[in-house]
């Protein structure tokens, strides 16, 4: 069954002295996809600004905006409203480990098999992989690798960064969920499976009531290619579903941070982020 839901995410900066320019980047407005559909996005700044929309590389769009009048404090605000509903095995074939290991699927998805700065190569981890994707087909080595990680790791706010690799963060088994996003992805990387790091919403109550609204959460989860793409959230182990709100996908978290810039003027000393998720339907 589907929801609909409206989320708003405000992003408050403030600076000890005026900031006499910035220059921004927002991915803040959901995915329209067979999974989901936009009915309403707005990006809001104070100072006002005029943005302008663009879709990146990956296919998320961008609001970009600058600030030239001075200014010592700054927000961003997203206003979405999204129609959203369970993923469908429909979506995809299923394709074997020989097709993986085709010259088509390896030269389609290079950039998605790469190790990066957040999901490295690492020797243990690799010998983990194989022997997750051991016996089993690529759809069901992607379950495999994920409730591993679910199980292995625990979910400790500040114990990591926005910073922190996969390897950084399995070295103390702890993190949140962009955490057991990289360390799944570097697990299905090391099999040859495609993947990709999704960043957006999810809503906490599997049985909300409609038209109340609640603290919900920036989150974090991957998307695999076997004959198709599809997701799964490896920090609760279970698929995508009505309460997850996509908004942007990448290599890893450095390819969609939800607002990234830089300024110049007064320094930076104070940061917040507010959520409110509301089920309308």
């Amino acid at each position: 069954m589907g929801w609909r839901m409206r989320v708003v995410h405000t992003t408050g900066f403030a600076y000890d002295s005026a900031v006499t320019g910035s220059f921004n980047e927002a991915r803040l407005t959901p995915r329209s996809d067979g999974r989901q559909n936009v009915i309403l996005n707005r990006v809001e700044t104070v100072p006002a600004t005029r943005p302008y929309r663009y879709t990146d590389y990956w296919g998320s769009a961008v609001t970009a905006f600058d600030v030239h009048a001075p200014h010592d404090a700054l927000e961003v605000s997203a206003y979405s409203v999204v129609e959203t509903a369970p993923a469908t095995v429909a979506d995809r074939d299923a394709c074997g480990w020989a097709d993986l290991r085709s010259e088509r699927i390896l030269d389609t998805y290079a950039e998605l098999l790469a190790a990066t700065t957040y999901v490295p190569e690492d020797a243990e981890l690799r010998a983990a992989a194989a022997d997750l994707a051991e016996g089993v087909d690529p759809e069901q080595a992607v379950l495999r690798a994920a409730e591993w990680v679910h199980s292995a790791m625990t979910y400790v706010a500040g114990t990591t960064s926005v910073h922190t690799s996969a390897v950084q963060a399995w070295a103390d088994r702890k993190g949140v969920c962009q955490d057991y996003a990289h360390l799944t992805l570097l697990l299905l990387r090391a099999m040859g499976i495609p993947c990709r790091y999704v960043s957006g919403y999810l809503h906490p109550d599997p049985d909300a009531e409609i038209g109340t609204a609640v603290a919900g959460e920036s989150h974090a989860w991957i998307e695999a290619w076997t004959g198709g793409w599809w997701g799964y959230d490896p920090t609760n182990a279970t698929p995508i579903g009505a309460q997850h709100v996509s908004v942007a996908v990448g290599r890893d978290y450095a390819d969609v941070p939800p607002l990234k810039g830089i300024f110049s003027g007064g320094r930076s000393t104070d940061h917040d982020v507010v959520v409110e998720v509301t089920r309308l339907a």
